[in-house]
């Protein structure tokens, strides 16, 4: 018989991986004063026995997250926690500095704004900002899209090394809708029409229905890191729909580029 409360069936509480716990635990006992410390130390605070600690920490080195002093023997957090870190402040910068500039820009032409990061062959949606029409997109904060068919990722992957792209390009993608463009000569063709104009274009590839518009955010030393999308149903986003979006979104990214430090060159 179950418990019940208010009706409702109580769920039982989430199991924590114990390995995974210690292992996080054990990351966050470094800090900038004690950047390397040894097993017996470790074990101690951890309250575990010093073998556990050796096998946590011999996972960790193989992940590159811990790196091992070979003179002292003691650990310290590895390249790896870098990279995530990076990836963080990243995240954190683009939003706070894009957020004021979507909210302008969805307040100028009322479709849905998207702020969108690359994470290998996905994009990953950090910015939903909806439209207040009754036909509009939606898109969950966190949620993931294959980057080729959808005009944030290709605003992105335009300027990611040849190849990156061609590594890409090469294990192909389960459609999303029937228009989905998966040849990778039709791709790279898309591709170069985002460098040549300097924004991208998706006409029902990711969703039915749905066509957008995006343009890269660069930062400081000219990286795209993210991309500015908008949204909206087909029949909203006609030619001469795009044709006066497309500027507001492309002039929106370079706004938020010039927050992260970006300098176009200059044009003579």
């Amino acid at each position: 018989m179950r418990a019940e409360t208010a009706g409702k069936p109580m769920r039982a509480p989430p199991r924590r991986l114990s390995s995974v716990a210690s292992a996080a635990r054990l990351l966050k006992l470094f800090t900038e004063g004690e950047a390397e410390i040894g097993v017996t130390s470790l074990a101690r605070r951890l309250g575990v026995a010093k073998s556990t600690v050796h096998r946590l920490a011999s996972t960790l080195v193989s992940e590159g997250m811990l790196e091992q002093n070979r003179e002292t023997e003691k650990y310290r957090l590895g390249i790896a926690l870098f990279g995530l870190g990076a990836l963080v402040r990243q995240r954190m910068n683009v939003s706070t500095e894009a957020r004021p500039h979507l909210f302008d820009l969805r307040d100028a032409t009322n479709e849905t704004i998207h702020l969108a990061l690359l994470d290998g062959a996905d994009i990953l949606y950090v910015y939903d900002l909806e439209s207040t029409q009754a036909i509009r997109m939606r898109a969950n904060l966190g949620e993931r899209r294959p980057a080729l068919c959808t005009a944030e990722g290709r605003a992105m992957l335009a300027f990611r090394p040849a190849e990156e792209l061609e590594a890409l390009l090469s294990q192909g993608f389960k459609p999303r809708t029937r228009k989905t463009i998966t040849d990778p000569a039709a791709l790279r063709a898309a591709l170069a029409d985002v460098r040549r104009l300097g924004y991208a274009r998706e006409d029902e590839q990711n969703e039915p229905g749905m066509r957008s518009i995006a343009a890269p955010v660069r930062d400081a030393a000219g990286d795209v890191v993210a991309a500015v999308g908008l949204a909206g149903p087909a029949q909203r986003l006609s030619g001469p729909a795009i044709a006066l979006c497309a500027p507001r979104v492309a002039e929106t990214a370079r706004v938020i580029s010039a927050r992260l430090g970006y300098k176009a060159p200059a044009v003579f």
